[in-house]
């Protein structure tokens, strides 16, 4: 492809992007693809001679977009959002046309003064300390982009490390780094994010997970008895990740008292505000930043709420130099004339090279302003409090954690089996995506708002899909059949002459214990016929919904053979189970005579608890009283 195609085929690609986001409504937002589906849609190898830009483009529909989940959907309301705009969209596009590695500021001088520019614009417009601003710290403090918040979570913890096996040689230079590391213990709450705990695996060091109270905040008087006892058992705290609207249910941990605590021990202090850092663009909801002044680390994702499409995570510290002693390898190859007067970034992070992520957040933030932000952050959290009411009003749901900024946490009243059906049956079926989370053992499911695409009609579509699904799985619920099976031994005891038979089953609403001795398929269709007219349309309606049940019923009437229930267990199961179901829900038109029959095989099953079908008087049914089951 030649810059004459690129051109062609750009405009075309940024079209077919501009429809995909138009009308993205119509495609079905989970895909209903298996793993593997993508292997037969392409060859085993890779193409020998390059092929025509158009067949790959026609590919994207039939290759890629039916295992795509459509994260910029307005029916996306799983994890956090991951959202774009399309000021982040172009900014990719120059950042990918201009392909600079910015690690240090020889290598693109733009690519770092813009970075420093943008995250001190971003800084003072979340309410930031001015420690934490480039232009403001004296060289000491400043903001960076990482490519996560779970990356920023961990060079905060390494560089924490750091500072504090030094602090430590310096009174005790005897003592082994490997020793001190071995003593060194790091805390988050028991709701902070799983990335949180992987940096402590990585990093070799212990974590303790504090109990939140019943607000899910991690609580400065629960830090306080847990850095004690640690201190009790020779362990150094030194590290504590807060977090600022947690993944469960975008609860906040106390800063205001987490912070005087963390400052007498020296412990390091880094906020995890992935999700809700992008709020504080407006000034009601910073009340949740109190304490932000004994912070040494602090990260949140424009990525997320902010439409700066991933990867664009926004981290400031106060002592850059922290991070300095920790990633500082300096090659001569990597050496410029402006060495230590400019800010090289590579030694504020883990990777070496950088992209030039700064322009798509510098788009975006120039093509909205503050107050088109802002307006984004408080349509979407209006739209999440109107989600809300629609819960509230429905009597059969709860809502188990108060709701903060545009996230909801729900669950049907009841077990954790229910909402957990409910989830599974909505994301299946496509049309919405939610994730769950574990409140304290509860299980939720979490409803995120924060599309800019999104309406109040989108709001009150989902929610229609949510409570008819809820209304088939509460029924589905209220007919289901709780057996409590005997023992062989009781049932032996009942009647000597029981023949055991083969006692696994699949469907917990038929028979676990079958008497082998009478129940069998005969090798005639007479048998078949006596057993079709006995239970009449409740076998009828199987057959007739399932045309290969009835062949394979016939199939095993003129094999000459006779099976017993224990071979063919499959195949009665879903006889019995809808024969009874029918008869039960009254779905069949039956005689006196059959009606008789077919309530007392039932009041046989609840009266007794024993889910036993067995025969003395006809091959498939015949009368029996509870004591002789």
């Amino acid at each position: 492809m030649n810059l004459e195609d690129y051109r062609k085929w750009g405009k075309i690609l940024i079209d077919y992007t501009a429809d995909y986001l138009e009308n993205i409504r119509e495609r079905r937002i989970f895909p209903d693809v298996k793993p593997g589906y993508m292997r037969p849609l392409l060859p085993e190898s890779a193409p020998i001679e390059g092929e025509k830009w158009e067949d790959i483009f026609n590919d994207i529909e039939r290759v890629i977009m039916p295992g795509v989940t459509h994260w910029q959907s307005p029916h996306m309301h799983a994890y956090f959002p991951a959202i774009n705009c399309p000021g982040s969209l172009l900014g990719d596009i120059l950042s990918n046309a201009i392909g600079c590695l910015g690690f240090t500021w020889a290598s693109s001088p733009a690519c770092t003064e813009l970075e420093i520019i943008v995250m001190d614009w971003l800084g003072k417009m979340i309410g930031l300390p001015e420690e934490f601003l480039h232009a403001h710290s004296n060289g000491s403090g400043g903001g960076v982009i990482q490519t996560s918040a779970s990356e920023a979570t961990f060079v905060a913890l390494l560089a924490a490390r750091t500072e504090v096996i030094q602090r430590v040689k310096k009174d005790y230079p005897d003592l082994d780094e490997a020793e001190i590391n071995g003593r060194l213990v790091a805390y988050c709450s028991d709701q902070a994010h799983s990335s949180v705990e992987k940096a402590g695996l990585i990093g070799l060091v212990k974590m303790h997970y504090i109990e939140s109270d019943e607000n899910l905040s991690l609580r400065g008087e629960k830090l306080k008895e847990t850095a004690e006892r640690d201190k009790q058992k020779s362990l150094i705290p030194f590290f504590l990740c807060a977090t600022l609207g947690t993944t469960g249910a975008c609860s906040f941990d106390n800063l205001s008292e987490l912070g005087p605590i963390c400052q007498k021990e020296n412990i390091w202090i880094h906020v995890d505000a992935a999700y809700a850092g992008t709020a504080f663009i407006c000034p009601e909801f910073r009340k949740w930043m109190k304490g932000i002044e004994y912070v040494q680390s602090f990260a949140f994702n424009p990525s997320k709420w902010m439409m700066v499409h991933f990867d664009c995570t926004a981290m400031w510290v106060k002592n850059s130099g922290a991070l300095h002693r920790t990633f500082n390898v300096n090659p001569l190859y990597l050496h410029h004339e402006n060495t230590g007067l400019a800010i090289d970034f590579m030694h504020w992070q883990i990777p070496l090279s950088r992209r030039f992520r700064s322009l798509k957040l510098w788009f975006v933030i120039r093509s909205f302003g503050i107050t088109g932000l802002q307006e984004h952050i408080r349509y979407t959290i209006k739209l999440a409090t109107e989600f809300e009411k629609l819960v509230q009003e429905d009597k059969r749901f709860e809502i188990p954690a108060k709701r903060h900024l545009g996230l909801i946490v729900f669950r049907l009243k009841g077990k954790n089996e229910l909402t957990e059906k409910l989830l599974k049956r909505l994301n299946s079926d496509g049309k919405i995506h939610c994730v769950p989370a574990s409140l304290k053992g509860i299980y939720v499911i979490r409803f995120s708002v924060s599309s800019p695409r999104i309406t109040s009609e989108d709001i009150r579509l989902d929610w229609k899909i949510i409570q008819i699904t809820a209304t088939e799985i509460l029924q589905m619920h209220s007919n289901k059949i709780t057996v409590n099976k005997p023992s062989i031994k009781e049932v032996k005891k009942r009647n000597p002459e029981f023949g055991t038979s083969l006692l696994l089953a699949n469907s917990p609403m038929i028979p676990k214990i079958m008497n082998g001795s009478y129940v069998a398929i005969f090798d005639n269709t007479e048998a078949i016929d006596q057993f079709i007219q006995r239970f009449g349309s409740a076998f009828g309606n199987l057959a007739k919904d399932s045309p290969s049940l009835r062949r394979r019923i016939r199939g095993l009437s003129i094999s000459n053979k006779q099976y017993s229930l224990d071979s063919r267990m499959d195949l009665m199961n879903s006889i019995v189970a809808t024969a009874m179901n029918l008869s039960t829900t009254s779905q069949r038109t039956s005689t006196p005579e059959e009606k008789n029959c077919l309530k007392e095989s039932i009041s046989e099953e609840e009266d007794s608890s024993n889910l036993v079908i067995c025969s003395t008087k006809c091959q498939m049914c015949g009368q029996v009283t509870s004591k002789e089951a």
